[in-house]
């Protein structure tokens, strides 16, 4: 009887183990929704507003420069 208890406390750790991974991928699974995801045409405006804010950031960095060699 004492080996049953023993067998199945080294069986719970494994098992376990297992239930948490399985369950983990299950949730995983759920939450790739493929109408979550964002269409091309706003990734393509979200580039140019990035593009458009690094062109400004570039002209405030050679402003600036400018006035610091005017000092």
């Amino acid at each position: 009887m004492e080996q049953l208890f023993f067998g199945l406390a080294v069986l719970a750790c494994p098992v376990g183990m297992g239930a948490m991974m399985w369950m983990m991928m299950r949730g995983q699974k759920k939450n790739t929704d493929p109408s979550s995801e964002q269409p091309d045409h706003t990734a393509a405006q979200e580039l140019a507003h990035l593009q458009a804010e690094v062109e400004q950031l570039k002209s405030q960095r050679a402003s600036r420069a400018q006035e610091e060699s005017g000092r």
